[in-house]
């Protein structure tokens, strides 16, 4: 019959399942190919390969923030090294402070710590720049994926509905084909049988006709489902689902984009701290260079040299002398008798003392004039204390200079305070560097005394250089002795030059040259400085600090123009060099 079809499968293919295209050409990479008209049967392959990639990023993920934890593991231990071994308060007074090899120490330890810094900084740019931005986009992008393969899988759903309608048709079509042809036999069969009536054929036509009518309206309907369907098909395989190819390679190729970034940032994170790493090795490098050995051997000298005298020869003790009882004055046993070290325990103990200096010292009580001490180290010690009291005397002196101008300004602008108030604060001052004065020739005057004795002995020693006869050199051993006895008074001359007074008077209108700044300050306020001997800010500018507070609440600054003037502690923020 002309309305006759061949049978179909009944099943439309979904592109992953469709065969490939084979092609006798290599294939050649070009930027105009995509997923779209090339991969357009593997649909599968582009799923499975766009789960693989956000696979990998959360695996590089992974593998970074286990760097990291190794990063802050390795800092953590080189903070706690560093801890350990360096001091938690310098004192330069350690005598280990001293000594160039102790600083280079210090020195490696405070690079190292920077050291650690900079891992601690790797880690945590590996941690933000990294692991955070990827986890946050992997996020996204897995969204957006299963948004693509949802919208795919809605156009194979539409696809498979179109089917089934057109296999519904077809097979409404083929059922009235065999209907009518039925029908049309039946009708001639009827037509040329001699028995039947006129009625039945009559009848057997009309049904014929009605069954052929149907068919003919069946094969109509199929071949607008076939069309339909055709067109459905053509647009999912040429439109729909190349654009959404086409959205998963560009998805896929973001990704694969922002983990080439990822993958730089590993490295770029360390090149950043790279030279500041370099700087730290090069501190410790320069640490090592500052050791200097001969330093080190010197300072231990100055640590430690006592100012003693070696001890002298041993004396021929001659044990014949009751047997040589003729003797002349001149003899060693009238020498020895004369001199027996053994009759004078004073001059024994100090002579074995002075013989044998490697022996345990006994702890001495500590003297206020460092008596207790070596006279090396004791002139040393002086000269250190007269120096800390010189120093305090000139901040005494400069704090009273700075009361004295406060109680002017005062003077001049009551409204700034009253100059009676600063009189209790002046006359401590003037206390205060009266009593310094007082310490100060003090420790001068023992100073001189041990300065003197060393002296003294520096020319003994000078004097009995020489192998000279055993009378002479008890002699001048005792007249050494003598000189370093306590006891021994001093000459007229030395006793007035120690107690003349080392500072007389100040003179209270003197004018200080420049100095250099001690420091910074920031100012927290503005403020006018109407008054005299004040001096204008703006809040936030930055001052030089050129003198502290006195105790008075004022503190004088110079400004960048070089004026100097007071301003009120409390509206500056110091920073002290």
């Amino acid at each position: 019959a002309p309305w006759a079809c061949p049978r179909s499968s009944g099943h439309i293919p979904f592109p992953s399942r469709l065969p490939a295209l084979a092609s006798a050409s290599s294939c050649v990479f070009t930027a105009i190919m995509d997923w779209g008209s090339e991969l357009w049967d593997q649909y599968d392959t582009i799923e499975q390969h766009t789960q693989w990639g956000l696979e990998l990023v959360d695996k590089y993920v992974k593998f970074v923030r286990d760097r990291t934890e190794i990063e802050q593991c390795y800092a953590k231990q080189l903070r706690n090294l560093v801890k350990k071994y360096l001091p938690k308060r310098n004192n330069r007074d350690d005598p280990e402070f001293k000594y160039s090899q102790y600083h280079a120490f210090q020195q490696l330890i405070r690079e190292l710590g920077d050291f650690a810094g900079q891992r601690e900084v790797i880690a945590e740019t590996l941690m933000l720049t990294i692991c955070v931005e990827l986890v946050k986009y992997s996020q996204d992008i897995k969204q957006e994926r299963k948004m693509h393969l949802q919208e795919g899988r809605r156009a194979q759903q539409q696809l498979e509905i179109s089917l089934k309608q057109l296999e519904s048709s077809k097979r409404k079509f083929e059922r009235d084909c065999r209907e009518a042809e039925r029908a049309h036999l039946t009708a001639e069969k009827l037509d040329q049988d001699i028995n039947a009536t006129k009625a039945d054929v009559e009848k057997a036509k009309q049904q014929a006709t009605l069954r052929s009518d149907m068919a003919e309206e069946s094969k109509n309907d199929y071949a607008s489902c076939l069309q339909k369907f055709n067109q459905d098909q053509n647009q999912f395989y040429y439109s729909q689902m190349p654009e959404i190819y086409r959205k998963l390679q560009e998805m896929d190729e973001r990704r694969t984009g922002k983990l080439k970034e990822g993958f730089s940032l590993f490295s770029s994170a360390e090149q950043q701290v790279l030279p500041i790493i370099g700087k730290c090795l090069e501190g410790m490098k320069v640490a090592a260079e500052s050791v200097n050995e001969k330093h080190d051997s010197q300072m231990l000298i100055e640590m430690h040299k006592s100012g003693f005298e070696r001890p002298g020869d041993i004396e021929f003790e001659d044990f014949s002398q009751p047997m040589n009882r003729t003797s002349s004055n001149s003899s060693l046993g009238t020498l020895k008798g004369a001199l027996d070290p053994r009759g004078d325990s004073r001059l024994l103990g100090k002579s074995k003392a002075k013989r044998w200096p490697f022996l345990k010292k006994t702890k001495s009580i500590v003297t206020e004039d460092f008596s207790h001490l070596p006279p090396e180290q004791r002139r040393k010690k002086l000269q250190q204390k007269i120096e800390e009291r010189k120093r305090c005397l000139q901040k005494e002196i400069d704090q009273r200079e700075a009361l004295n101008k406060m109680k002017d300004v005062y003077q001049k602008s009551p409204q700034m305070g009253n100059p009676n108030s600063l009189e209790p604060k002046i006359s401590e001052t003037l206390s205060n560097i009266e009593k310094l004065q007082q310490e100060i020739q003090k420790y001068e005057s023992w100073l001189a005394t041990v300065e003197s004795r060393m002296n003294n002995r520096g020319d003994s020693i000078l004097r009995n250089s020489g192998h000279s006869e055993c009378t002479s050199t008890l002699n001048d051993s005792m007249s050494s002795l003598e000189k370093d006895s306590p006891e021994t008074p001093r000459s007229d001359d030395s006793r007035d030059h120690l107690n003349q007074p080392i500072y007389t008077e100040f003179d209270e209108d003197f004018e200080e040259e420049a100095a250099s700044p001690i420091g910074q300050c920031t100012a927290l306020y503005a403020f006018e400085g109407s008054g005299e001997g004040t001096i204008a800010m703006n809040e936030g500018e930055e001052l030089s600090l050129m003198e502290e507070d006195k105790g008075d609440g004022w503190t004088r600054v110079r400004k960048s123009k070089g004026t100097e003037g007071y301003v009120p502690t409390s509206y500056v923020q110091i920073h002290l060099k």
